[in-house]
């Protein structure tokens, strides 16, 4: 594991420090694996972490964790301000995974991009879990055939991954069927505390530096059943903000693209109120919207047809794309 800024085989740079670093700045082996046990692999997590959390960790101290700081300090390369010149320079490592259609990555300048989250939401038969069995594979493809060469993880809240599908899309890409699935890890998350549990530990295998996107399908649907009414609705929104401000850290320390399929809710109100409006909301509130970087919005068009559109985005316009749903995964209507 690097101690630095590394180039990889590809000329891509990596900025992922191992935390048994840390022992060249004071810190004992027994302290970095408590840290470890606590889910934190890398010297950039124990940066982002709060020293109120440190402290939960046992037999950490405030003079311990002040020491872990200062150690943090002197392992990375940077923990200030940098120019937006350098920032340009670092986001050129950024790549994006195509989603199978060619429409579709026309409205996202080629894919979803890395070191962000992206949300697709919308109702039931709209191609969401396609759309991720289908990028599952395209991660696993080469960069110039919209792939990242990576591995993937998923964290299955609803019970619908299919291996199955899985092998049928690998065999429209050329891909071995078996050789695909084996690059995909896949974890049922069984309530809300265990999926973000399951996240956390994804830590370990993100360092490693072979994993290129991570999906969760749903993000929603165990905090929806966990947490009911409006007297537990602040609780829920703290902890879901948590949880994904802990996905956007991993995003971007581990260069990997985070897709979150988010379901729905309807809101009858709103076509009373403004004529045309959709009363279709996604889950999740502003916390989940403001946490979402690329926030995609599907429904059901003519025929066979399904539409996407960009709501929100710093770099893509509003627009929409047409797609529909093969054997092979998410194509274009003129594949049908």
């Amino acid at each position: 594991m690097p101690a630095s800024v590394v180039s990889s085989d590809d000329g891509e740079e990596s900025t992922i420090v191992d935390i048994d670093q840390l022992q060249a700045h004071g810190i004992g082996q027994a302290d970095i694996l408590k840290m470890k046990s606590s889910g934190l692999y890398t010297v950039a997590s124990v940066h982002a972490l709060h020293s109120k959390q440190l402290l939960k960790i046992r037999g950490f101290s405030e003079v311990k964790v002040d020491k872990v700081r200062e150690a943090v300090k002197k392992s990375l390369v940077d923990t200030g301000f940098i120019t937006s010149a350098e920032l340009l320079q670092r986001r050129k490592r950024c790549f994006r995974i195509s989603t199978g259609s060619k429409q579709w990555d026309s409205i996202l300048a080629g894919g979803f991009q890395s070191c962000s989250i992206n949300e697709v939401y919308g109702e039931f038969r709209c191609g969401k879990t396609q759309l991720v069995h289908t990028m599952a594979v395209m991660a696993q493809l080469p960069k110039d055939q919209g792939g990242a060469e990576g591995r993937v993880a998923v964290i299955d809240s609803e019970g619908t991954w299919r291996p199955e599908r899985i092998a049928q899309i690998a065999e429209r890409f050329g891909v071995d069927p078996e050789l695909a699935n084996e690059n995909i890890v896949v974890g049922r998350a069984l309530n809300s505390e265990h999926q973000h549990e399951l996240v956390c530990g994804l830590s370990e295998r993100f360092a490693t530096g072979e994993y290129r996107l991570l999906i969760v399908d749903s993000i929603m649907c165990n905090w929806r059943t966990d947490y009911t009414g409006r007297g537990e609705l602040a609780d829920r929104q703290q902890r879901l903000g948590q949880h994904l401000k802990h996905m956007t850290l991993m995003a971007e320390e581990f260069n990997v693209t985070i897709m979150l399929v988010n379901q729905v809710q309807s809101d009858p109100g709103a076509s009373a109120l403004f004529a045309g409006a959709d009363g279709r909301k996604p889950l999740g509130g502003h916390v989940l919207g403001h946490a979402s970087t690329t926030r995609i919005l599907l429904r059901k068009g003519r025929g066979e047809e399904r539409v996407a559109k960009v709501i929100d985005s710093p770099d893509c316009a509003e627009k929409e794309a047409t797609y529909i749903i093969t054997t092979g995964g998410i194509n274009d209507p003129d594949k049908a």
